[in-house]
């Protein structure tokens, strides 16, 4: 073979490589009937979801669902696909649901048009386009969850007076306290000074210097009418201040009370007592409830039909190797 023949050979065998190599642009992790989940389309989601859950999350709690995505992101983004295939294939059309989210967004942020949205969304490094894509897409997914399941669920008056029946612990509505607070921060105030104040206030508190008053004078909290904090159920306040105010009757003043971020001194402005809710009452909490027990049940037996009826190959159960 001449010199010529060869660097000719050697060109046509590149080009080829090159045509080929443009075709394999990424590598597929799973196959969802007609479409592919690719490798960057699972990093970017695991990316954005990792960057959601630190944002939310810390500690054990955060390292916890870490594992979790691992385990289940790939599930997930193999049902999404399933859901969106399915309402492209029923015809849904969301376009107007969009329109009207944008809308109220805009709306809701003081936005007169959308290039200020666009722009607004820039600065936060969020691509507008992409937004909408994603939008429009979760909305087709949840409307075929509300045809295919929603509209099925059906709620017997019989099962609601039964599990009001069964379960009347859940309608107990606990007691309320409204309380008013002097305040003094451990963070800003050295010991020997929160002393100072605290035995001050007592003072003046004995002396009959009204609570509001001193509220005004010394609370580092909310000195909004005197100190209001508003109602309480119990499980709300710090333990120990919880602790204080259930020893108090209305109108009366506690001692202090060291919390996590310094002391208070509490009273009692209001105390509603605990109930039982009638059936009445917890009416619409146990149809929601119910319903999205029912609700819960349809859509993993929905989900489960959809993946028996597709073709699903999985090419890289673990796809960043992790």
């Amino acid at each position: 073979m001449t010199e010529k023949r060869i660097v000719l050979v050697v060109l046509i065998l590149i080009s080829l490589f090159t045509l080929l190599s443009a075709d394999v642009v990424e590598e597929i992790v799973a196959i969802v009937n007609g479409d592919v989940i690719t490798l960057s389309e699972y990093k970017e989601q695991f990316n954005q979801t990792v960057q959601m859950l630190r944002a939310q999350l810390s500690g054990e709690e955060y390292f916890k669902e870490y594992e979790r995505l691992k385990d289940n992101l790939l599930d997930m983004m193999i049902t999404d696909l399933l859901l969106l295939q399915q309402a492209r294939e029923k015809g849904l059309n969301v376009k107007e649901q969009v329109k009207a989210t944008i809308e109220q967004i805009k709306k809701q942020n003081n936005l007169e048009s959308d290039e200020d949205l666009i722009r607004a969304m820039r600065a936060q490094g969020i691509e507008y386009n992409q937004w909408v894509k994603q939008l429009e897409e979760n909305m087709m997914r949840q409307a075929v969850i509300y045809t295919e399941v929603d509209r099925t669920i059906v709620l017997d008056d019989s099962e609601i007076v039964q599990y009001y029946k069964q379960k009347p612990q859940e309608f107990v509505v606990p007691p309320e306290f409204r309380i008013k607070a002097i305040y003094l921060s451990s963070t800003t105030n050295p010991a020997y000074l929160l002393e100072e104040k605290r035995n001050e206030i007592s003072e003046k508190l004995k002396s009959g210097v009204p609570f509001e008053t001193l509220v005004s004078d010394y609370s580092e909290g909310p000195k909004d009418n005197g100190g209001d904090l508003g109602f309480f159920k119990k499980g709300e306040l710090e333990k120990n201040i919880e602790q204080a105010v259930e020893k108090l009757k209305v109108g009366e003043i506690s001692n202090w009370v060291e919390a996590r971020n310094g002391w208070y001194l509490v009273k009692l402005e209001e105390k509603k007592e605990s109930y039982q809710k009638s059936f009445e009452e917890a009416r619409k909490d146990i149809e929601e409830k119910l319903f999205q027990q029912k609700r819960q049940k349809k859509i993993e037996e929905y989900i489960k039909k959809l993946r028996e009826e597709s073709y699903i190959k999985i090419l890289k159960p673990n796809p960043l190797n992790l």
